[in-house]
C-alpha cells in the first residue's frame, strides 16, 4: 500500500499578481464612472475599401448621456442612433485607427442639437477611445462676447464719426458768424450792409439751437422723459406749420414742393410743436438729399380710423442695405455730401421718436440709388367731431415795466451782451460774474429781477440762490435761472435751490420779456 504526501505549489506571483490586476480594475472601473467627461470605447466598421462607414460603442461612462444625451448606447452603433451624423466624425476616428496618432479637436454636432464638444481621441489596442465634454455653453458665452465686443467697437465708431460730425456741423454756423461780426465792424455807418450781416448771423444762430434741440429731444425720448402737451388740432394746421418751417431749405434749393390734403377738417389728438417738428424735419430731409430743381410730394389721405401721410422726393435715394437702420441714431445715407443745412443724423431719429409716441407709426421706402425715397407716417384720427373755431391770435410778448436786473454770468461776453441787450429795453442792469459776486451785487444794487448762471466758478448759481434767499432782502426778488442746462431734473434743481423760473440758453428774446414782465414785489 502507498501512501502520498501530496504537492505544495506556490502560487503567490500568480494570486499577487491577480489581486493587483483586479485592483487596477477596480480603481479603472471608478474613474470611469466618476469623472465629469463623457467617455466611450468604440469599434470602428470599415467597407471593402477601408473606409470607416460606422461604429459600435463597447463601453460608455454615466457623464456619456449628459453630455450626448443618447440612452442606452453600449452595443449600439452611431448609425442607430444618428443616422445623420456630420461624417466629420467617422473620417477623425477612422485616421486615429489607422495611424495611432492621438487627436483633439473641437466640432459642432449638428444632429444632436446644434451641440459643440471638446473631444480628444486615441487608440488602445484595436479601438478606439474618446473622451469629450459638450462646451455648447462655452461656445455659446464666447460668441454672445464676441458679439458684445463688436456692439461695443460699432457704437465707439459710431461715437467717434458723431463727435467728427458734430464738430464739422458747429463750425458750419458759427464761421459765418464770425464773418458777420467782421462785416458789422467794417460796415462803420452803412446801415444796409450791418442789417444783412445781422439777418444772416441770426439764421445761423437759428441753426445752431435747432440743431441742440434735436439732440435734447432724442435723449429725452430715448429716457421716457418728453411729454406731450396734447390737444384737439386740425392736420391741415399742422402740415401749414412744417412747411412754414421748412419752406426756407426747399426754396434755397429750388425745389418744387406739392402739397396736397385731403377735403374737409381732419382733427389729432396731438402735440401741434412736436408733430409738426415731424412733418418738417421730413421734408428738410427730402431736400436735403433732393438735388437742386428737385420735387418734393407731400400727400395725407383718410384710410378708416388712421390719416395716412406721404412724403416723397425724387432726390438720391436709398440703398437698399440702409433701409432697415435709416431710422437709428447719428445714421446718415451719405454723409460726403455736403449740403448748407448739414444735420447730424438725429433728425429721422427724432421723427420715429415722436411719431410711436403719438401712437402711429413711420416707414422708409426707396426703389434704390438716384430714385428717390418715400416716408409714411401714419397717425390715428380723433374721433370727436366739433365744429372748429378760429383760434384766438397769440398776443405779442409783453414790453413789461423798467427793472432793476442783476445779470450773473461767469462768461463775460455773455453776461456783456445780456446787459447790453436788456438796457436797449430801458431796464437798469448790473452784471455779476461768480456766485460771490452776484450775493454781493444783490446787497448793493437790490435787483428786483435776478438772471442767475447756474455753472460758475467760486459758488454755483444754485448755492448762490439760496443764500440770497436766506437774507430778508432777498426773499421776494425773482431769480430766473439763465443756462445752458435743460433738462427736467435741472429744472427740478433750480425749483429746489429758489429760482422762480428756468430759461435755456441761448434765450429768445420774446421769452425772456415775459418773464421780466412779471410781477415783481415793489421795491
Amino acid at each position: 500500500e502507498l501512501a502520498w504526501d501530496g504537492i505544495a505549489l506556490d502560487v503567490t506571483e500568480a494570486a499577487l499578481a491577480q489581486q493587483a490586476l483586479r485592483h487596477s480594475e477596480e480603481r479603472y472601473r471608478t474613474l470611469f464612472s466618476s469623472i465629469d467627461e463623457g467617455f466611450s470605447v468604440i469599434d470602428l466598421i470599415f467597407d471593402a475599401e477601408g473606409r470607416t462607414v460606422d461604429y459600435r460603442f463597447l463601453e460608455v461612462n454615466p457623464a456619456f448621456e449628459k453630455h450626448t444625451g443618447l440612452r442606452d448606447a453600449a452595443g449600439k452603433t452611431i448609425r442607430e442612433l444618428i443616422p445623420d451624423l456630420d461624417p466629420h466624425w467617422f473620417e477623425t476616428y477612422g485616421r486615429v485607427a489607422r495611424t495611432g496618432e492621438a487627436v483633439r479637436f473641437i466640432n459642432q454636432a449638428r444632429a444632436l442639437g446644434e451641440r459643440w464638444f471638446d473631444v480628444y481621441a486615441i487608440k488602445l489596442g484595436e479601438h478606439v477611445a474618446i473622451l469629450f465634454t459638450d462646451i455648447t455653453g462655452r461656445v455659446r458665452a464666447e460668441a454672445e462676447r464676441e458679439r458684445m465686443v463688436e456692439q461695443l467697437r460699432d457704437a465707439d465708431r459710431k461715437k467717434d464719426d458723431f463727435l467728427a460730425l458734430l464738430a464739422h456741423e458747429l463750425r458750419n454756423p458759427l464761421a459765418p458768424i464770425r464773418t458777420g461780426l467782421q462785416v458789422m465792424r467794417l460796415a462803420g455807418g452803412n446801415v444796409d450792409v450791418a442789417a444783412r450781416a445781422q439777418a444772416m448771423m441770426d439764421r445761423q444762430l437759428s441753426h445752431m439751437v435747432r440743431l441742440i434741440d434735436d439732440l435734447m429731444d432724442v435723449s429725452r425720448i430715448s429716457r421716457n422723459k418728453l411729454e406731450l402737451r396734447r390737444e384737439r388740432v386740425q392736420l391741415a394746421d399742422v402740415i401749414g406749420s412744417a412747411v412754414e418751417t421748412a419752406r426756407p431749405q426747399i426754396e434755397a434749393a429750388g425745389h418744387d414742393l406739392q402739397v396736397a390734403l385731403p377735403a374737409g377738417c381732419i382733427f389729432l389728438d396731438a402735440d401741434h410743436t412736436r408733430l409738426a417738428q415731424v412733418f418738417s424735419n421730413l421734408l428738410t430731409n427730402s431736400a436735403k438729399y433732393t438735388g437742386p430743381g428737385g420735387h418734393i410730394y407731400l400727400a395725407a389721405e383718410r384710410r378708416g380710423d388712421d390719416v395716412v401721410i406721404t412724403v416723397r422726393d425724387d432726390g438720391i435715394g436709398i440703398p437698399a442695405g440702409s433701409l432697415a437702420a435709416i431710422f437709428d441714431m447719428f445714421s446718415q445715407v451719405d454723409r460726403s455730401i455736403e449740403r448748407s443745412a448739414g444735420g447730424l443724423g438725429v433728425g429721422l431719429a427724432l421723427v420715429k421718436g415722436l411719431v410711436e409716441m403719438h401712437g402711429g407709426s413711420v416707414t422708409a421706402a426707396s426703389e434704390g440709388e438716384g430714385r428717390g425715397s418715400t416716408f409714411t407716417v401714419r397717425l390715428p384720427v380723433h374721433v370727436e367731431r366739433v365744429s372748429a373755431g378760429v383760434p384766438d391770435e397769440l398776443p405779442d410778448a409783453p414790453q413789461g415795466p423798467t427793472r432793476r436786473v442783476l445779470v450773473v454770468d461767469d462768461n463775460r461776453d455773455g453776461a456783456e451782451a445780456m446787459a447790453l441787450m436788456l438796457e436797449m429795453l430801458g431796464h437798469e442792469v448790473h452784471t455779476a460774474h461768480d456766485g460771490l459776486e452776484a450775493i454781493e451785487a444783490a446787497d448793493r444794487f437790490r435787483p428786483q429781477v435776478i438772471l442767475m448762471d447756474v455753472g460758475m466758478p467760486r459758488l454755483n448759481g444754485l448755492d448762490a440762490t439760496r443764500q440770497i434767499r436766506e437774507q430778508p432782502w432777498g426773499r421776494d426778488m425773482t431769480i430766473i435761472a439763465l443756462t445752458g442746462w435743460g433738462q427736467d431734473a435741472d429744472r427740478e434743481r433750480s425749483r429746489e435751490a429758489g429760482c422762480d423760473s428756468h430759461l435755456v440758453k441761448p434765450v429768445n428774446l420774446q421769452d425772456l420779456e415775459q418773464a421780466l414782465a412779471a410781477p415783481v414785489p415793489s421795491p
